[in-house]
C-alpha cells in the first residue's frame, strides 16, 4: 500500500495514523489487495437480520450473494472457459473479504464458486470448462461438492458410493449402494442446487480404480427431484441458516461418459481407463490436493470471524464502564482492568500472529497454483501447512468468538450485538473442509514421512545420535522467516536462562525446543512401536495425544517465524514498537500454555515459569493505551460493525 493509499484509509474510515500503520503491516504482501476490496465492497445491509427463518435466511442469502456477484465479490478466481485465468489470490481475498461480514453468504460462495466451481475447474478439461464455468460464474447454473457421506466423512478414500462405466450406452452410473452412502452435509443439496460434482469409486470392465469425480444433474428447471436422484433437506442448523444443506442419494442414475472430470484419470472412447498417474495413491492424493484452496479460504474466514468478534469487545471495552473507584468517579473503563486485559489482548495478539501465518499460507498457495513454476514437494508442503492453518485458525475462531461473548456481559447474549449469531455461523469451521483433530494428525504423519529413511539407516547403524540429526534437519528446512528464527535462537540457546522473558531469542529457542523434541520423541516411539511387532493401528492409536501435540507444536513454531518475519518489515516505528509487544504477547502466552512441558523437560526454570505470568501482564498494560489502533488494524471497519452496543 503507499503513503497515498493509507491517507486514503484513515479519511474513508477516520482510523487513527497507528491503526492504519498496523493494518498495513497485517495486511502485508496484499495490503493494496485488501484496502481495495474492503473500498468497494457494497458494506450496507451486510448482515442477515437474525429473527428471519430458515426459508427466509435462504432466500436472502442467494440474493445477496447474487448482488455481490454483480458487484465482483462472488466468482473471483473461477475462469469462465477454458484456457481463463484462475487467480488464486483473487479467490481467497474475496472469501476473505465475504468473511468480514455474513458467514452464510460466505460460505454460499465457497460452495458454489470454491467447491463446485472449482472442482470443475481443477478436475476437469477444456470440455467441461467450456460447457460448465460459464453457467456456474453467472449463477445460472448453481451446484454443490457431493464428497461427504453419512458413513464416511474424512475417509475420502472408502466412500461407497459407485460410478460404474457401462460400455453399451457409454454412461456411467452412479450409484449409492447402502444408507451409508448418502451423501450429507452438502451446500446447496437441499433446494438451491441444479447440478453436483459427485465422488465416488470409479469402476471400469469390473475393476475400481478409486474415487473420481463426476457431474450429475439433480433437478429440471421447476427443481423437481430428477428420476432416480432423491435430495433431502436437513432443515435447522446451529448456524449458517442461509446454506441449504441436504442429502443426495442416487439409485442407478446415468450420466454421459464426458461427464467425468477426467483430468487425471478417466474413461476413453474404447471404454479402457487411462491415467498419465500410474499409482492409484498418488492419483487419488493429486487429485485431493487440487482443492486445497478451500482449507485456505475456510482458515483465512475463520480468522475474520474472531477478529470481528474481538473488535466488537474490545471497542465495548473501551466504551463500557464498572464499578467506581478513587479518582474514577463515573466507573473504571472494562479495559482498564488487568482481568479484562488478559480476555482480550492475547487474543488479539494471536489473532495478529495468524494474520502474518495465512499471509505466508496464500503465498504459498499463489506459487503452487499460480503460473509461477512449482514441484510435487511445494504441493506436499502446501497441503500441510494449509491443514494445519485451517486447523488452528478455526479452533482459535471458536475459542475467540466465545471469549468475545463473556466479555460483553449480557449485552453480548443479545442477538442485536451480532456474537451469538457469529458463534453459531463460526462453529462448523472446525468440522467442514477437513475435521481439525484429523488435520492436525495429517500434519504431523507429513512430518514424519520424510524421516522413514532415517529409520531405516538405523536398523544399518545403530546411531540414534545420526538419526535425531537427520529427523531434526529435514523438519527443521526453513524458508526465510525460519532461517531468521534460528538465528534469533542460536543466540538464546547457550546460555536461556541469562535472557529475558521479552527476549525474542528466548522466544525462538524455546517453541523451537518444543517442535524439535516433541518430533524426535515420537519418531523413537513409533520406532519402538513398530520394533515391538504388535498392533500397528494400536501402537499410532496409543501415540494419539503425542501426535496432536507435535502439529501444534509445530504451527505456533510456523506463525512465530511469520510474525516476526512481520515485524522486522515494518517500517513505522510506532506501529513496529507495538508489534514488538504482541509478538512478544503472542509467543509468552504460547509458552505459557505448555509451561508443564517445559519444566518436565528441564527448559526452564521454576522461578522463570512463573515470571510469565507478570510478563504478560505488564505487556497488556503496555498496549493498552492503543487497544483502538490494535483493532483497527486487523481491519475490520467501524462501519461494517452493527452491534447496537457500540452505537452512541
Amino acid at each position: 500500500m503507499t503513503l497515498t493509499d493509507e491517507k486514503a484509509a484513515v479519511a474513508e474510515e477516520r482510523l487513527t495514523t497507528l491503526g492504519a500503520h498496523l493494518r498495513t503491516a497485517l495486511d502485508g504482501r496484499y495490503a493494496a489487495e485488501r484496502a481495495r476490496n474492503r473500498a468497494t465492497f457494497p458494506a450496507e445491509g451486510a448482515l442477515r437480520p437474525v429473527e428471519m427463518g430458515i426459508e427466509e435466511s435462504r432466500d436472502w442469502t442467494l440474493a445477496r450473494l447474487r448482488a455481490l456477484d454483480a458487484a465482483g465479490f462472488g466468482s473471483a478466481g473461477v475462469p469462465e472457459r477454458a484456457g481463463g485465468h484462475a487467480d488464486p489470490l483473487e479467490a481467497v481475498l474475496t472469501f476473505e473479504t465475504l468473511a468480514h461480514a455474513d458467514l452464510s453468504v460466505t460460505i454460499k460462495s465457497g460452495v458454489q464458486f470454491g467447491l463446485f466451481g472449482g472442482a470443475i475447474t481443477n478436475l476437469g478439461t477444456a470440455w467441461h470448462h467450456d460447457a460448465f464455468l460459464p453457467g456456474v460464474t453467472s449463477m445460472e447454473l448453481l451446484g454443490g461438492f457431493a464428497m461427504t457421506e453419512l458413513g464416511h466423512g474424512s475417509d475420502v478414500a472408502s466412500l461407497e458410493t459407485t460410478l460404474t462405466y457401462l460400455p453399451d450406452t457409454d454412461e456411467l452410473e452412479v450409484h449409492s449402494p447402502t444408507p451409508a452412502a448418502t451423501k450429507a452435509y452438502i451446500g446447496n443439496a437441499a433446494r438451491d442446487g441444479r447440478m453436483a460434482v459427485v465422488f465416488g469409486q470409479l469402476v471400469v470392465a469390473g475393476e475400481r480404480h478409486g474415487v473420481h469425480a463426476a457431474l450429475v444433474p439433480l433437478r429440471d428447471e421447476d427443481g423437481r427431484d430428477l428420476p432416480g436422484v432423491t435430495t433431502g433437506d436437513q432443515g435447522h442448523k446451529g448456524g449458517l441458516l442461509g446454506v441449504d444443506n441436504g442429502t443426495l442419494t442416487f439409485d442407478r442414475v446415468r450420466v454421459p461418459r464426458r461427464m467425468l472430470l477426467d483430468r487425471y484419470g478417466g474413461v476413453d472412447e474404447s471404454g479402457t481407463y487411462r491415467s498419465e498417474i500410474a499409482d492409484p495413491n498418488r492419483r487419488f492424493f493429486t487429485m485431493l490436493g487440487t482443492l486445497v484452496r478451500g482449507r485456505v479460504c475456510v482458515g483465512g474466514g475463520g480468522a475474520m470471524a474472531a477478529r470481528r468478534a474481538l473488535s466488537i469487545a474490545t471497542r465495548h471495552a473501551l466504551r463500557r464502564r464498572q464499578f467506581p473507584a478513587p479518582g474514577r468517579p463515573d466507573g473504571v473503563l472494562l479495559l482498564d482492568y488487568v482481568v479484562h486485559q488478559r480476555r482480550l489482548l492475547p487474543l488479539i495478539a494471536r489473532a495478529y500472529a495468524y494474520g502474518t501465518a495465512q499471509n505466508a499460507l496464500i503465498a504459498a498457495l499463489v506459487h503452487v497454483q499460480g503460473d509461477d513454476p512449482s514441484t510435487e514437494r511445494d504441493q506436499r508442503e502446501l497441503e500441510t501447512f494449509a491443514a494445519g492453518m485451517k486447523a488452528t485458525q478455526t479452533w482459535f475462531a471458536n475459542r475467540a468468538v466465545q471469549e468475545a461473548r463473556e466479555a460483553c456481559g449480557g449485552a453480548g447474549y443479545l442477538s442485536e450485538n451480532e456474537l451469538t449469531a457469529l458463534r453459531g455461523d463460526v462453529d462448523i469451521f472446525a468440522t467442514f473442509e477437513g475435521d481439525n483433530t484429523v488435520l492436525m494428525q495429517l500434519v504431523t504423519k507429513a512430518l514424519l514421512t520424510d524421516y522413514r529413511h532415517a529409520w531405516s539407516a538405523l536398523d544399518r547403524t545403530g546411531v540414534v545420535q545420526a538419526t535425531t540429526k537427520a529427523v531434526g534437519e529435514r523438519v527443521m528446512e526453513r524458508t526465510a522467516a525460519g532461517l531468521m528464527l534460528d538465528r534469533l535462537a542460536a543466540t538464546a540457546r547457550r546460555r536461556p536462562e541469562d535472557t529475558t522473558l521479552v527476549d525474542r531469542g528466548w522466544h525462538a529457542y524455546m517453541v523451537e525446543e518444543r517442535e524439535r523434541h516433541s518430533l524426535e520423541s515420537l519418531a523413537r516411539r513409533m520406532r519402538a512401536a513398530a520394533k515391538d511387532g504388535g498392533d500397528p493401528f494400536e501402537a499410532f492409536n496409543r501415540l494419539g495425544p503425542h501426535v496432536q501435540f507435535v502439529a501444534r507444536a509445530h504451527m505456533e513454531r510456523v506463525t512465530l517465524a511469520a510474525f516476526v518475519e512481520t515485524v522486522e518489515a515494518c517500517r513505522d516505528r510506532e506501529a513496529r514498537a507495538v508489534l514488538e509487544r504482541l509478538c512478544s504477547l503472542y509467543a509468552l502466552a504460547s509458552i505459557a500454555e505448555d509451561r508443564a512441558w517445559f519444566l518436565e523437560h528441564n527448559r526452564m526454570t521454576a522461578a522463570r515459569s512463573k515470571g510469565i505470568g507478570d510478563q504478560i501482564d505488564a505487556l497488556c498494560r503496555e498496549l493498552r493505551p492503543h487497544a483502538l489502533a490494535l483493532v483497527e488494524g486487523m481491519g475490520i471497519p467501524r462501519g461494517w460493525l452493527t452491534a447496537a452496543l457500540l452505537e452512541d
